[in-house]
């Protein structure tokens, strides 16, 4: 099947949305228990699918929640995580493949972006989050603000921010 056919498949078959950091979305599960957290209360988990195309790029955001990423299908991911590390990278797909593993952790607080690995491409992910996901809690980190926090890493700032 045509990669373009099969993205406007999964995105109508999925009922997905555009996502504000890229890619696509659809939460496909939120949990009615609820808990109380130092923001407020939340949904005890949430769950979404998640897809990006290989034209797109998942921009340098933080929540407050762990996300745990499942890889479905596509490509391999690349996760990019930025912290006092410095620049780490996350490999999701199958097994065997860029030392992916089928799922990955992404820690809360973390400022993390995606990228597909595979040109004319695109990646199938679900993403769990807990405690659940609430846009309040969701911040899209500028350009100019990660340079000068993290000016190391330039290049992948550049690619992954606005």
């Amino acid at each position: 099947m045509n990669t373009q056919v099969r993205i406007a498949q999964l995105v109508e078959e999925l009922k997905m949305k555009p996502h504000p950091e890229g890619g696509f979305y659809a939460e496909t599960y939120r949990s009615e228990e609820m808990i109380m957290i130092a923001n407020g209360e939340r949904s005890l988990m949430t769950v979404i699918y998640f897809l990006l195309r290989s034209e797109d790029v998942s921009h340098f955001h933080r929540i407050q929640s762990d996300e745990h990423w499942f890889w479905h299908e596509g490509s391999s991911l690349t996760v990019h995580l930025l912290g006092e590390k410095g620049h780490e990278q996350l490999q999701l797909g199958p097994i065997g493949i860029n030392n992916c593993k089928p799922q990955q952790l992404v820690p809360a607080k973390v400022i993390f972006g995606s990228t597909v690995d595979e040109a004319n491409s695109y990646a199938l992910v679900s993403c769990v989050v807990a405690p659940g996901f609430d846009f309040q809690d969701f911040e899209l980190l500028g350009r100019k603000d990660l340079l000068a926090q993290f000016p190391e890493n330039e290049e992948i700032i550049l690619r992954l921010s606005k």
